[in-house]
């Protein structure tokens, strides 16, 4: 009997921690609006719910696009790094209000394992950008034969520490590592890759809202709005279906309503299905995978993928590609990200952004 009403005390406990969750990512539109729109132009999701309502005509036949690109045509450049450092600016604006105004100002940590090339160039960045916008920068290196103890406790650390309100580790990990295990650790409201099952949770639900939004993600349709592209009613493909972007990405497109299909390693006819899409989101770090003609004419094509080669002309020894073609992409497509310059400085903005967030909740700072 006593392990039975221990059992009863825990589950209680839980479902009470959980409800003030769910209770918070509700209500969080009534925190943190003062600034957020004078940073994004994305708009609240719980704002864009409204009932499916289905017409006679809604499956109706419509002819195939006639649309021919001139033998010239060029896409026009989504320049990320101009909008990402227009973001920044307006978070540091934000930050230096509220040092003023309550002497306080965001915290990031960030966990480090291994030396891969590219995940030290993010780090590079990431660090930049937070000496910029004014927020606290804490960085935790370990080698990549670390333990998950090792990260756990570090994560712990960070958790604790009151001058931190946003923490991510830095994907990917090496493979002997339990991503799952050391996510389970980081606290919810300090979650600003937005990779924790609540955030991603209230995401896929309509009437909810997460605590963040992942960040890579929440880059790309930030950079569809500004750019005028209209997402509902519009077909979308996104290509991978990882946690990190593949995932989170075609939940946040239906949010928007628009019609997705995500591409796996496993689907039979991935061209055929990406030429069809309005709207075409890869990232699956496979570089060059996605050639011309994949792309639909006049479509808006988001290259997320990231992969390097050695290049010895370049200062660190090698560059990034993406997993789009560029140069046979662009003379198909309407708009097109570059690699680099497209995504990953949204992803570094909205990261920043996040931990704004976080902070402002914290201190109910409006």
């Amino acid at each position: 009997m006593a392990l039975k009403n221990k059992v009863q005390s825990v589950v209680v406990s839980v479902w009470r921690n959980n409800a003030l969750f769910l209770s918070c990512s509700r209500t969080i539109s009534t925190f943190a609006t003062g600034f957020d729109n004078k940073i994004l132009k994305s708009p609240s999701l719980v704002s864009l719910d409204i009932p499916d309502v289905w017409s006679s005509n809604s499956a109706g036949y419509s002819e195939s696009s006639t649309y021919k690109p001139a033998r010239e045509h060029t896409a026009r450049v989504i320049d990320g790094k101009q909008i990402a450092e227009e973001i920044i600016s307006n978070v540091a604006n934000e930050v230096t209000r509220m040092k003023k105004t309550i002497g306080k100002v965001p915290g990031l940590g960030v966990i480090l394992v291994g030396e891969r090339k590219d995940s030290l160039t993010y780090v590079r960045n990431k660090i930049k950008a937070c000496e910029e916008a004014g927020i606290k920068f804490k960085l935790t290196e370990f080698s990549d034969s670390c333990t998950e103890d090792e990260i756990c406790d570090a994560i712990m650390q960070f958790n604790v520490d009151q001058s931190l309100h946003g923490i991510i580790v830095q994907l990917p990990l090496p493979r002997h590592l339990n991503e799952e295990k050391i996510f389970d650790v980081l606290k919810l409201e300090k979650d600003v890759d937005g990779f924790h099952p609540m955030n991603m949770g209230n995401l896929a639900m309509r009437g909810r809202k997460p605590l963040f939004i992942p960040c890579t993600p929440k880059g790309c349709v930030e950079l569809l709005i500004r750019y005028g592209v209209e997402i509902m009613g519009k077909k979308a493909v996104v290509i991978g279906r990882s946690n990190i972007v593949g995932l989170p990405a075609s939940l946040l497109l239906q949010r928007h309503h628009a019609t997705v299909t995500i591409v796996t390693a496993l689907t039979a006819n991935p061209e055929e299905i990406a030429r069809e899409a309005d709207i075409l989101i890869s990232g699956v770090g496979v570089p060059n995978m996605v050639r011309g003609s994949w792309v639909k004419p006049g479509a808006v094509v988001v290259d997320v993928g990231t992969y390097p080669i050695e290049d010895t002309s370049c200062e660190q020894g090698y560059r990034l590609i993406g997993d789009v073609c560029y140069e046979e992409a662009s003379r198909v497509a309407s708009l097109i990200t570059p690699v680099p310059g497209g995504v990953g400085p949204m992803t570094v903005a909205m990261l920043l952004h996040n931990t704004l967030l976080a902070a402002a909740r914290k201190y109910n700072f409006v």
